[in-house]
C-alpha cells in the first residue's frame, strides 16, 4: 500500500463519521507523520505497517472524537486523535528525548546512580575514620611530642 492509497482508504473511513475539518485535520495529520518518518530513513512501508489498517485507525479516531473512548492514545509513535493531543504528543516526544536520543528518566537513573556510589563512598570512608581515630590519634600525638621533645635533647 501506498502513503496516497492509505489517505484515501482513512478518508473513506472517515467520511461521514467525523466532521469534514476533522477529516481534513487527521488526513493532513497523518500525510505529515508519514512525510516526516520518511525523512528518518524509514520505508513509506515501514511506517504505513506501524500505523496499521486505517479502517482501524479511523474506527479509533471516531470514537475518540464522539467522547467514546477519549484517552485513546494511538500506539504507533505517541501519535494522538486530537490536534491539541498531537501537538502535546510532538512536546512530549521532544522533551522525552535529550541529546543523543536518552530519554530524561534514563540520565536521571545515572546522576541517581552515581550519587548513591558518591554516598556509599563517604559512608565507608567516615566509617574508617571512626574506627581508627581512637587509634590514630594518640598515635599521632605521641608521635609529634616524641619529635618535639627529642629536638629538644639534640
Amino acid at each position: 500500500m501506498t502513503k496516497r492509497e492509505f489517505l484515501v482508504q482513512l478518508q473513506e473511513a472517515l467520511q461521514d463519521r467525523i466532521s469534514s475539518r476533522q477529516v481534513q485535520e487527521n488526513l493532513e495529520y497523518y500525510e505529515h507523520y508519514i512525510i516526516e518518518e520518511t525523512g528518518k530513513g524509514k520505508t513509506e512501508e515501514e511506517v504505513l505497517r506501524v500505523l496499521g489498517d486505517p479502517w482501524i485507525l479511523a474506527r479509533t479516531i471516531t470514537d475518540a472524537s464522539d467522547g467514546t473512548d477519549r484517552e485513546t492514545v494511538y500506539e504507533a509513535e505517541g501519535i494522538r486523535s486530537s490536534s491539541g493531543e498531537r501537538q502535546r504528543s510532538r512536546q512530549e516526544e521532544s522533551a522525552a528525548s535529550g541529546y543523543g536520543g536518552t530519554p530524561w528518566w534514563k540520565k536521571l537513573l545515572l546522576v541517581l546512580f552515581v550519587l548513591m556510589i558518591l554516598m556509599l563512598i563517604g559512608a565507608i570512608i567516615s566509617g574508617l575514620v571512626r574506627v581508627f581515630a581512637p587509634i590514630l590519634v594518640p598515635v599521632l600525638v605521641v608521635m609529634v611530642f616524641v619529635r618535639v621533645w627529642g629536638n629538644r635533647h639534640r
